[in-house]
């Protein structure tokens, strides 16, 4: 029993660095007062950097690239990269906590979508947790839209942003069938890398003359969040089910929140709080609904479908 937990604890530890990690996203994004797309052009373009090597690597000593492979790789960098544009965005207009919540409703939109395209059942305690953070989702746009309609506006950004990252996660589900995860992974950055200065250049929004603070919040997003907070949840998910990490990172936006308080002095109502209330149990209810999937899952692709959250 006394090695079964010290076997575990490490795991748990990089689970809750990863939490905290990602947590941190939105912080950054406010921080460095940049255009959302520039943000996430940074973002990604700093992690892509930095896992050249390994993926060259990988590629040089492995099977070539099949093209069926990439289409589906580059198709759906190009979702992920509408995932953070809209998300960072949403940061920018209505603050941290609201798009961040409702950037986790994705489980939602993925199940509506695996039972569209993939023709898959969708259990009775689903359609309850979809109810759930539906209406969750409701009163926190309707509070934003009439304190504010920047914010109620920002807000929908962040709904948006989830819609997106369920496309993510159904595209990665046929990618990671071809591809392992670190070349799917990386040839999906690449692609969201140039959709997201694609975007920047057509809205004439500026790459350069930042301040030097934004840069390192730039950095700090590719380094701390992209890339060392998706590692210590893709670490966890060597050794833990899915079912345990996933709705573990339903712990994302509840970090953003209590961090957004002192570090960005952004106060939360009661009926905000309400509202997140219902949206995290909404979604934690859709997560056990789908658990029986999660822990038939191949492990690697369960570090793609998990390692996108912001």
């Amino acid at each position: 029993m006394i090695d079964a937990q010290k076997s575990h604890f490490l795991p748990y530890v990089a689970l809750g660095v990863g939490v905290v990690s990602l947590g941190l996203a939105a912080i950054f994004v406010r921080w460095a007062a940049a255009p959302g797309p520039v943000t996430s052009f940074y973002r990604l373009a700093i992690a892509v950097t930095l896992l050249a090597w390994p993926f060259y690597r990988r590629v040089r000593v492995g099977e070539r690239v099949p093209l069926r492979g990439l289409k589906i790789a580059v198709l759906g960098g190009l979702f992920f990269a509408g995932n953070l544009a809209f998300w960072a965005s949403g940061v920018v207009l209505s603050g941290a906590t609201n798009p961040t919540l409702l950037l986790n409703t994705a489980p939602l939109w993925v199940g509506l979508g695996a039972l569209i395209i993939f023709r898959e059942r969708l259990s009775t305690t689903f359609w309850q947790g979809l109810a759930l953070a539906v209406s969750g989702a409701l009163v926190v746009l309707g509070f934003d839209s009439l304190r504010d309609l920047s914010f109620g506006f920002g807000t929908l950004m962040g709904l948006l942003a989830g819609i997106f990252q369920a496309g993510y996660f159904l595209i990665t589900q046929r990618g990671r069938q071809i591809l392992d995860s670190l070349t799917y992974f990386w040839l999906a950055s690449v692609s969201s890398t140039l959709g997201l200065l694609m975007v920047s250049l057509a809205l004439g929004q500026p790459l350069t003359g930042y301040s030097g603070l934004t840069y390192l919040n730039f950095l700090a997003l590719g380094l701390i969040t992209q890339i060392f907070g998706h590692f210590s949840i893709n670490y966890a998910l060597g050794y833990l089910p899915a079912s345990i990490v996933s709705p573990t990172l339903l712990g994302q936006p509840v970090v953003t929140a209590i961090l957004a308080g002192p570090l960005l002095g952004e106060g939360l109502s009661a009926w905000q709080i309400v509202g997140g209330v219902f949206v995290l149990a909404g979604v934690f209810t859709v997560h056990r609904s789908q658990r029986g999937k999660s822990d038939r899952m191949d492990n690697g692709l369960g570090v793609d479908i998990i390692e996108s959250h912001e």
